[in-house]
């Protein structure tokens, strides 16, 4: 088959990409992170990648470089963290995260979804019915392991106090264990909890690390949790956006890349936690929102080439992961009752800048939730933050980082 050739009137050719991207990145051979980062390290901030001077891929993010930045996508937290006196379970470090798909209510404007397992030992409810009907009908929702029947149960119970015509649905709810620091059998989260967290939904730019679901999350060792970022296309003169969000508990602590630089085998070994060693956490959901028109089939393959992303930063879909993937699209109106329904979508042949968008979103997701993340003890002892001032001198050893040497 014959491939196009770059051209530089394409809207997807390399140069187009690389010129959008060179306004958000560190110019080359600046050799340092941006003014006052170092020093608010030294005084415990953390920071996003970008706001380390890193930059992962050619194609530039939305505004707040997060699935928000997808017209109508909110995110909500409700997060615990707290120590009660008395016999364990006594402990809590975990919460509930709520993607908002679509300014309107969800089950009056459905959107095209698709979902990919990519090694299947976790839940995501309602996963059954995309990939049957190629529609998600409900806000989504993340959480832990043993909690994912109260937050399914709670959005049944708000949309029918909201939509009075209910007769089922089938709610969107996706896990991640905390074990190692939250102790899971205290069942802390409440239908209260989980109420809170959708009345928390929101655009901007979400909070990032030890909130929400990846409250109490471990990432390659080192402390993980919620990340998001973004990409735009432009295709034919129309910007869309491409959304990812996070929760991360996964990887052997040697395995981490960034960028291409092996980190993890170039870091000191961080303690593990408990009394085994760390083998691969155990998880990570990925949900990736559009308002690029796709149909069902075009979310799936979406939702796979997450995986992608997560294979570069050094995933490998462990045994014992839930490797579980969503992709949805607002681009199409599908309201309830249409007996004849009409969708566009991106041409086939045109979709790679998406796939493309979405493996550098994801990368970029991940490593927030761990750059944001801060140091925390729970059930098993201490999980360390992934430390910054090593992770940019790393990248630039390898020539890997913006403001490293040319």
């Amino acid at each position: 088959m014959n491939q196009p050739q770059e051209d530089a009137s394409h809207p997807f050719d390399r140069r187009t990409m690389l010129r959008a991207t060179a306004a958000t990145a560190l110019p080359i051979g600046a050799g340092e992170p941006p003014p006052g980062v170092l020093e608010g390290i030294r005084h415990g901030r953390r920071y996003r990648l970008r706001e380390l001077g890193i930059v992962i891929g050619e194609l530039p993010p939305g505004r707040y470089n997060a699935i928000t930045d997808v017209p109508g996508v909110k995110v909500g937290y409700r997060t615990l963290i707290f120590d009660r006196p008395g016999p364990a379970p006594n402990l809590a470090r975990t919460g509930v995260t709520i993607i908002v798909p679509r300014d309107e209510p969800v089950w009056r404007n459905h959107c095209y979804a698709g979902v990919h397992a990519h090694n299947g030992n976790g839940e995501l409810t309602g996963a059954h019915w995309i990939a049957e009907s190629g529609w998600l009908t409900s806000d989504i929702g993340i959480t832990n392991t043993h909690q994912v029947g109260v937050v399914r149960d709670t959005l049944v119970r708000i949309e029918a106090e909201r939509n009075k015509a209910l007769t089922w649905r089938l709610p969107v709810v996706a896990e991640t264990w905390d074990g190692p620091l939250n102790q899971m059998n205290g069942f802390w989260i409440t239908e209260e909890h989980v109420r809170q967290a959708v009345a928390d939904a929101r655009g901007g730019l979400p909070a990032e690390g030890n909130v929400g679901g990846g409250t109490g999350m471990s990432f390659f060792g080192y402390k993980g949790g919620s990340g998001t970022s973004s990409r735009t296309v432009s295709h034919h003169g129309t910007a869309y956006t491409v959304g990812v969000f996070a929760q991360t508990n996964f990887g052997r602590p040697r395995d981490l890349r960034v960028n291409g630089a092996p980190v993890g085998a170039e870091l000191p070994p961080p303690p593990p936690l408990g009394p085994a060693p760390d083998l691969s956490q155990g998880s990570c959901i990925i949900v990736v929102a559009t308002d690029a028109p796709m149909l069902p089939d075009q979310c799936r393959r979406l939702a796979e080439r997450a995986g992608i992303g997560l294979g570069v930063v050094g995933g490998a879909a462990s045994n014992g992961d839930g490797d579980i993937y969503l992709a949805f699209s607002t681009g199409n109106d599908i309201r309830p009752g249409t007996p004849v329904r009409q969708a566009g979508a991106i041409d086939n042949d045109e979709i790679d800048p998406f796939f493309h968008a979405v493996i550098e979103a994801t990368q970029e997701a991940l490593l927030n939730s761990a750059t944001k993340a801060e140091r925390m003890t729970g059930n098993l002892g201490t999980r360390e933050a992934l430390p910054l001032p090593e992770l940019v001198e790393i990248l630039k050893r390898h020539r890997l980082y913006p403001g490293g040497p040319a």
